[in-house]
């Protein structure tokens, strides 16, 4: 690899610049574009993810993107099990991975290990995802705090999807899922092999940026995209559905909204999560530097 370095990490929060910068790494040092980023894994979802764009893909090589279903509930073992296929490609290659994403629990993943949370036998998975059918996000969480009160706590009322994998572990192990959390499988990455950046806009820009590029997305054909989404009829429960800018875009589909009114409640959910994206790195990634995204190249090119 070069100069020793095993991967380049690039995080930061969504409209940061992080597809760019791994883009022109990648073709000025040889390298390839893995995505780290939970929602631009799925084949359904390109332009409301802000997945890299056919020509995009095409002047650099890139791997991990657009490659899952949108039925599938993809885990972070699942892309921890596909990271390390494509780690070993490229390692036969001798082609620099270059990590490019938002999702501070991938980069966790890569860097430090996954929890070692026994598999949940499939008939027990389809019984507690039928059992809770029709809840809501809050229903939800009360249902998992009267059974595991240690998890429950860990866990936002609004994130169904970890609160229903915190119920499957419970009724599959009769053990909550926080007391898995100490051990911990071997991480794929060695920090002290990786060059990490967080790319840092400014607050005030980063807003604008994000609100900007939600109206260019509903330009490029986003609304249609989220069409073609809704008719496939899928468990509301899953990933794919819950995509910044698709809950409220599904609902003007169905008449309960307005157009305006959805795509201000995309901007503001992308918003909302873009704080939260901060706040992961700064108290669970310290491996990773904030630098300004006019600073990047410098930063992190070998």
């Amino acid at each position: 690899m070069t100069d020793g370095i095993a991967a380049l990490l690039i995080a930061g929060p969504t409209a940061s610049g992080k597809s760019a910068l791994a883009i022109r790494l990648a073709r000025e040092l040889g390298g390839v574009v893995v995505n780290a980023d939970s929602m631009q894994v799925y084949s359904d979802l390109r332009v409301i993810t802000a997945r890299p764009t056919p020509e995009e893909e095409a002047s650099a090589p890139h791997r991990l993107f657009g490659h899952v279903d949108g039925a599938v509930n993809y885990s972070v073992g699942r892309y921890v099990e596909d990271a390390r296929s494509t780690l070993a490609e490229l390692a036969g290659q001798g082609a620099l991975p270059i990590f490019a994403g938002g999702t501070g629990m991938y980069f966790k993943a890569l860097l430090r290990g996954l929890s070692d949370i026994p598999a949940v036998p499939a008939d027990v998975r389809a019984k507690v995802r039928a059992d809770s059918e029709g809840l809501s996000p809050a229903e939800l969480h009360a249902r998992l705090v009267a059974c595991d009160p240690l998890t429950g706590a860990r866990l936002r009322p609004s994130d169904p999807q970890r609160i229903l994998r915190a119920l499957e572990v419970f009724a599959a192990t009769g053990r909550p899922l926080a007391s898995f959390h100490e051990a911990r499988t071997a991480p794929l990455l060695d920090p002290d092999r990786c060059k990490a950046i967080f790319l840092a806009p400014e607050r005030e820009s980063l807003k604008v940026r994000i609100d900007a590029r939600f109206r260019d997305m509903m330009a490029a054909g986003a609304l249609e995209e989220v069409r073609l989404l809704s008719e496939r009829g899928l468990d509301p429960a899953l990933p794919v559905m819950r995509a910044h800018g698709v809950p409220g875009l599904i609902d003007h589909l169905r008449g309960a909204c307005s157009l305006e009114e959805a795509i201000a409640r995309g901007q503001r959910d992308t918003r909302a999560y873009s704080k939260r994206q901060f706040t992961f790195v700064r108290h669970q990634l310290p491996e990773f530097r904030f630098v300004a995204p006019g600073e990047a190249w410098a930063s992190i090119a070998p």
